[in-house]
């Protein structure tokens, strides 16, 4: 058994939602295990304030969080990176920047709830669909045996991962 802390980075464009999301849930499944990171490839610079809510509303502390860009992990005296994952189309079709470490990487496509239109209800449904979207991914992968693994197995299970999706309709409840 190895005690290796492994550093995941999550991305999407403006690191306002998804990638936020993904986060702060790994943060939490992953604890002891992975240092979750986010960041965007055009970084709005302040996060949903839809995101904050759906966070606050499973009792996340949101204090320290911020928008920033994916290029502050390719600088010189970042963490190097064991895993990124592009959690918006955008994204995963954008150049990434040389993170530092050799990180496996995955698309775990979200349907961005920051487009939903209609009702204050209709929209915070619509987070709350990509919080547990996320939630069902990042609750498999912090459960495997990272070390165990072999770097072609553990890429095949991390694309895997990402076909994972929820019920149609299925909210969290907070």
């Amino acid at each position: 058994m190895t005690d290796k802390i492994y550093n995941v980075l999550f991305v999407c464009t403006h690191n306002s939602a998804r990638s936020i999301m993904a986060e702060c849930l790994m943060r939490r499944w992953g604890a002891g295990r992975f240092i979750a990171h986010s960041a965007g490839s055009n970084p709005a610079g302040q996060i949903n304030p839809h995101t904050l809510a759906t966070l606050e509303a499973f009792n996340y502390k949101t204090d320290g969080l911020r928008s920033k860009s994916w290029e502050e992990f390719a600088m010189p005296g970042s963490p190097p990176l064991d895993f990124v994952f592009t959690v918006c189309d955008k994204a995963a079709g954008e150049t990434c920047p040389a993170f530092i470490g050799a990180p496996l990487t995955a698309h775990w496509g979200v349907e961005d709830p920051s487009t939903a239109e209609g009702s204050e209800e209709k929209i915070r449904r619509a987070f709350r669909r990509a919080y547990v979207e996320l939630e069902s991914r990042i609750k498999i992968f912090s459960s495997l045996r990272v070390e165990a693994l072999d770097k072609l197995t553990l890429q095949s299970s991390l694309h895997m991962i990402g076909t994972v999706r929820n019920p149609q309709g299925e909210t969290a409840s907070a």
